[in-house]
């Protein structure tokens, strides 16, 4: 065989990489190819922040296979009239893709297997590549999906996980092969300033970093807010830049409590995309659903607006709103609070909850995004869906001398320890103090009791 094209699509990297090792066993030269999907960008997900980080992975990826004699070979439109086109130019016999796990995804697939059968050539699609167990691969015994992640994990953590692939030494391009110019994060506006950088470099180091110095600790430490000691590398999970394979096995190279906490998170990831395999339709629709009658942008857009922009009156949760604008991630147990107080203090749709999510974070997995808003909305695989995250507890608990707060509130720097969670407790002559910040919108008892009401009335 001569050649084939390896489509990357959310495989953002060289290491340990199937579809890229199978084309480079079974053909002289590849085309490693990247599609600007016109489609993906339709529908939305393609957000500054987003693009941003892309624009560094791809550079990246180029920068590697150009150093192994290779290229990355770059198009914009339809994906499968890009692939067939490309195929035709190199006179290709056989296409790699990596298996994905979204409605779009799986029509993706079907698109482009008829397309190229069509043409007399084949495509061959890998599992693990953006998982480290594939969907379907643990199931229970009668269902195609397991519902709830405790036996899933159980069955999850038995299975052998395939071994990690090496980068390749040397990749071998045909010539004639066009490509547009590779994208730039400086031509990307609307940026959160405190975007990280892209890349599997960057991941990789990140990666080493993590297991050197914080991954012991994890355990004991990841819902510590000040702390910030969870390993940030969900961005470069998302985008392929890191082997979900190579992380668990690290991780359990690693040791010890902190190594295992870690890839129980790696399972939770490998768990929600389990789920959406089997229901594409949970990405828009209630997995299991309570009647909800949520409040929308119609009746509670004062409401949802000071949500969005960190002036709800509840400290902690307009530090994790105001930390998710500067730097387009949100710290793990910030992201439970400020989503339980969206849908059920607020009671308002978790889509319009999970939809900003998507706007600015640059981890942005359909999946994880959207099965995480489910289970704390209640209307997803959490065992206890009434169970409601008072942010004032939350807070004391988890950032006990303040310092997550005062870090993204400025107007309660003044407020010493953990009064800052509660700063309407103040006396007089203290609150005189705090400029600009909002009284709460909204009661916690008030909101617990509408919560409670709509969800026995459902």
């Amino acid at each position: 065989m001569y050649v084939s094209v390896v489509l990357f699509t959310a495989d953002l990297r060289l290491h340990d990489h199937p579809p890229l090792r199978a084309a480079l066993d079974g053909a002289r030269q590849i085309v490693p190819l990247f599609v600007r999907d016109r489609r993906v960008d339709a529908a939305g997900f393609t957000v500054p922040n987003r693009l941003a980080f892309l624009a560094d992975c791809l550079r990246d990826l180029d920068a590697g296979l150009r150093a192994r004699g290779g290229r990355l070979v770059v198009r914009s439109g339809d994906v499968v009239e890009e692939v067939c086109r490309v195929a035709a130019e190199a006179d290709a016999d056989e296409v790699h893709l990596a298996a994905d796990v979204s409605a779009y995804a799986h029509q993706r697939e079907r698109r482009l297997r008829r397309a190229l059968e069509a043409e007399g050539r084949r495509l061959h699609v890998h599992d693990t590549v953006t998982t480290a167990v594939a969907p379907g691969a643990v199931t229970p015994a009668s269902a195609d999906h397991f519902a709830v992640f405790t036996p899933y994990f159980r069955q999850w953590s038995g299975q052998r996980l395939r071994d990690v692939l090496d980068a390749p030494g040397a990749v071998g391009v045909p010539e004639g092969i066009g490509s547009e110019e590779l994208p730039a994060r400086a031509a990307v506006a609307g940026l959160s300033p405190g975007l990280a950088e892209g890349g599997e470099t960057e991941g990789r180091r990140r990666l080493d970093a993590w297991l050197r110095s914080g991954v012991a600790a994890y355990e004991d430490r990841h819902d510590d807010l000040a702390g910030d000691a969870t390993s940030r590398l969900s961005p470069y999970l998302h985008f392929g830049t890191l082997s979900p394979v190579e992380v668990v096995r690290l991780a359990r190279r690693a040791g010890g409590p902190g190594g295992e906490a870690f890839a129980r998170q790696i399972a939770w990831r490998d768990f929600h995309r389990q789920v959406l395999a089997a229901r594409p339709a949970a990405a828009r629709a209630d997995y299991r659903t309570k009647q909800d009658r949520w409040r929308s942008e119609r009746t509670a857009g004062d409401d949802i607006q000071a949500w969005r922009e960190g002036r709800t009156g509840y400290p902690v949760v307009d530090a994790a709103m105001r930390q998710l604008r500067h730097e387009g991630w949100m710290h793990n147990r910030a992201r439970l609070l400020a989503a339980s107080f969206l849908a059920k203090t607020l009671y308002v749709d978790w889509r319009i909850g999970a939809r900003h999510f998507l706007d600015l974070l640059v981890d942005g997995d359909l999946a994880n995004n959207q099965m995480n808003w489910q289970w704390i909305a209640g209307t997803g695989t959490d065992t206890r869906p009434n169970r409601v995250l008072n942010p004032v507890t939350q807070g004391r608990r988890h950032d006990p001398d303040g310092v997550y707060v005062r870090r993204w509130v400025p107007e309660l720097r003044e407020v010493a320890g953990a009064a800052v969670h509660e700063p309407w407790r103040l006396p007089d002559a203290d609150r005189a103090r705090i400029s600009g910040y909002p009284d709460p919108i909204v009661d916690l008892a008030d909101g617990l009791a509408r919560f409670r009401q709509a969800r026995e009335r459902g």
